[in-house]
């Protein structure tokens, strides 16, 4: 985690962290006083995953397996698909030459 602390004369002094993930969290310094005087209680058991393409917040990169890549013909199919769906509805607007 890094964090960086930033004051002006007209907003509060605040710590902004980033965490590993990314996050951006902006910290009084009343929220930091607090956090290091309580107990920490004990986190619970989580398996985090180092692979940033299986965080929770990534919706459709998947890593495979070496070997089972995405060919790319199914690329190229899916842009003479498209291409040909296109064209077909285009062709029944009325009014084009």
């Amino acid at each position: 985690m890094t964090s960086q602390h930033t004051s002006s004369s007209k907003a509060a002094p605040t710590k902004i962290v980033t965490t590993s993930t990314g996050r951006i969290l902006r910290i009084s310094p009343e929220e930091v006083a607090a956090a290091t005087q309580s107990p920490a209680a004990p986190a619970a058991p989580s398996v985090v995953s180092t692979d940033p393409a299986r965080r929770a917040d990534v919706l459709f990169r998947v890593r495979r397996d070496e070997g089972h890549e995405l060919s790319a013909w199914w690329m190229i199919g899916a842009f003479v698909v498209t291409s040909g769906l296109v064209i077909l509805l285009l062709s029944g607007v009325p009014g084009v030459a």
